[in-house]
């Protein structure tokens, strides 16, 4: 039996040494050695205490925060490996340079002959940290449903504590709760975005940063009046006109103002009444205008819709008996005469004022439309003038006084081209 193993032993080491490698290459042949690499693989920040420990905070930058990762192993593993086996961490303990942190690979639970990630060291910046609190105003974007309007907006909470690197911080010059109040018809609390600027109304990233509003965030309380148009009434028991003259018409413009406040103040509002004393004036022998702040007369706790159009205009025609005052628009004016090369203009005159004598069944029955007109035939060199006005009268009507206008006669833009070229 001995004899019979011996025999040819070289032989025979020979043959299973050859089996042996063939067995190696078919095996090889068929699960060959090969490498895969997974992209986007998120770096784990580890013993960050490391670097938050001394007052201070990191950022990862290079884009360093997701890597790609490179498996080798055999191909019937990596067929089985997926991109949430694989795990790439940066220890904090072993920042070098005070910028770079490697990254160690690590594929558990499958076997492989190694794993690396590209690029192999995460990219930090160190900065100084710091803590500063900031007063948050509320904001909105978009707009409350018609006949509403935005009374009072608060933040909740009124301040916010953010902490994060030094020049960011210090970069920060206020920060925002933005709402958006499109169609809103009542008031509510409304979750608002946190928005920070800096002084050139910047937005300021706030990934680097923490703050301490928790999991509840920031909202808005917005509370909503609604808007009332009413009139306004005027008490003109102590407008007089002097002897041989009488009072015309008064007349305010706007003739309606838009008020808000809450709705059982604004049901008992019908009008917005001014006092006699505010327009008080006698003696008058013309036309006579006064500008008022209509706000000094509106009722507690109602205020106008538009703060800055607080102005109203009260107008007081006054006539001689036999008179009849007609406000005419510079638009209306007929024009005569104008040369080709000149355009015209009124600057800043707006309305004429021209009074008719006559008797009162010619003057209810007279229509000043198309009958005032200017001749510019003397008119032909560019310059301010003042121009007699002429008005278009019925057979025993004339005008109290005489009426003239001041007009501004430019060279046309085409003749002011063809002399600079």
């Amino acid at each position: 039996m001995r004899e019979k193993i011996t025999n040819n032993l070289s032989l025979k080491i020979l043959a299973f040494l050859i089996a042996v490698c063939m067995w190696l290459l078919v095996v090889n042949i068929d699960d060959p050695v090969s490498e895969e690499i997974y992209s986007g693989i998120p770096v784990q920040v580890v013993h960050e205490e490391v670097v938050t420990d001394n007052n201070s905070t990191y950022q990862i930058v290079d884009d360093t925060q997701e890597v790609s990762v490179t498996v080798v192993a055999k191909r019937s593993v990596l067929d089985k490996i997926k991109s949430e086996d694989i795990t790439a961490v940066a220890d904090m303990r072993e920042l070098t340079l005070r910028t770079q942190v490697p990254i160690e690979v690590k594929v558990e639970g499958f076997k492989y002959e190694k794993a690396y990630a590209t690029p192999r060291n995460l990219q930090v910046q160190i900065d100084e940290e710091e803590k500063n609190n900031f007063p948050i105003t509320p904001t909105t974007i978009g707009t409350v449903r018609e006949g509403y309007v935005i009374a009072e907006l608060n933040a909740l909470p009124q301040k916010v504590t953010l902490r994060g690197p030094k020049k960011v911080i210090d970069s920060i010059s206020k920060v925002m709760a933005e709402v958006d109040v499109s169609g809103l018809s009542e008031s509510t609390t409304l979750e608002a975005k946190l928005v920070l600027y800096d002084v050139n109304n910047n937005v300021v990233d706030q990934t680097l940063l923490a703050n301490n509003l928790g999991k509840e965030g920031v909202s808005v309380s917005v509370e909503l009046f609604q808007i009332k148009d009413v009139p306004i009434k005027l008490d003109t028991s102590e407008v007089s006109a002097a002897e041989g003259y009488k009072i015309g018409d008064i007349t305010v413009e706007p003739q309606k103002v838009s008020i808000t406040g809450d709705e059982s103040t604004l049901s008992k509002i019908s009008e917005i009444d001014v006092p006699a004393e505010a327009i008080s004036v006698s003696d008058l022998t013309q036309k006579y205008e006064k500008t008022i702040d209509i706000s000094e007369y509106l009722p507690e706790g109602v205020s106008l819709v538009e703060t800055n159009a607080s102005n109203v205009v009260i107008t007081i025609a006054v006539e001689q008996p036999g008179t009849r005052s007609y406000e005419v628009s510079i638009n209306s004016i007929v024009v005569n005469n104008l040369s080709p090369d000149l355009e015209l203009n009124y600057g800043s005159v707006v309305d004429l004022e021209i009074q008719v004598r006559g008797s009162n069944e010619k003057l209810d029955l007279f229509s000043i439309a198309k009958k005032v007109s200017i001749d510019l035939k003397n008119y032909t060199v560019p310059g301010i003038y003042t121009v007699p006005v002429t008005v278009e009268l019925p057979r025993g009507c004339s005008l109290v006084n005489d009426v003239s206008v001041e007009v501004v006669l430019e060279r046309k833009q085409e003749e002011n081209s063809k002399q600079e070229e």
